[in-house]
């Protein structure tokens, strides 16, 4: 709000938010940051935890339970609360102006979809990392935080430099990104839509696999 009102919603200005208030045009992009972020937390030190400090997910699979289905179930809880706390945002920025209209809840449904396809490769790595959690600190520095910057969150990609604009089309935070403000700002490209969902179905999917192998061979030990 405070460097919205800087902005004129004239010009180039205008020409970069669609013509919406930056606080309406923003919203959307942070509500799929917040999820990447919560993603990213939830799968690290938490799944660390599991296999080495409280070993929770030995004692889980000594019963009946199988790696996989304490991969999913992790996985699982990640999303829900990835759920929750993305309306409980909504709520928030609704009553300070930010939300335009209904398409909001579709951009919560994409910023999930997006933190879910970001939870499941971050487990998966977590799970094999044997040390103290140090790799964490490279994962948070070197590509949570240059997503969050550089994946249109704040202003449009086709403001950086010609020669950056491709690398970001592998975050999937722009595709998140891009889906929940379209969404939000009632903005329809079937093309785009249906790239954006691919590529991020892909991700999870591509996620999905390498966790429960991961956690398999974790615990097979």
């Amino acid at each position: 709000m405070g460097f919205g009102a800087l902005i004129d919603g004239t010009g180039r200005a205008a020409e970069a938010t669609g013509g919406v208030d930056y606080l309406v045009w923003l919203a959307p992009a942070l509500l799929a940051v917040s999820a990447v972020q919560s993603a990213a937390f939830e799968s690290t030190y938490p799944v660390l935890s599991g296999f080495k400090w409280q070993r929770i997910y030995h004692a889980m699979t000594a019963g009946p339970l199988s790696p996989e289905q304490v991969a999913l179930g992790h996985l699982s809880w990640t999303v829900a609360k990835m759920g929750v706390s993305g309306a409980v945002f909504v709520g928030v920025v609704a009553a300070f102006g930010g939300v335009a209209g209904p398409g909001i809840a579709l951009s919560l449904l994409a910023a999930t979809l997006t933190g879910a396809a970001v939870a499941a490769l971050v487990m998966a790595f977590a799970a094999t990392v044997e040390n103290e959690g140090a790799a964490f600190n490279g994962l948070f520095r070197f590509v949570v935080i240059p997503m969050t910057l550089f994946s249109g969150t704040f202003f449009p990609v086709d403001r950086l430099p010609g020669w950056v604009q491709p690398v970001t089309w592998i975050s999937p935070l722009w595709h998140g990104t891009e889906l929940a403000r379209d969404a939000a700002l009632a903005v329809w490209r079937p093309l785009p839509v249906l790239g954006h969902l691919a590529y991020l179905a892909v991700l999870l999917a591509l996620g999905l696999v390498l966790v429960q192998r991961s956690y398999r061979r974790r615990l097979a030990r």
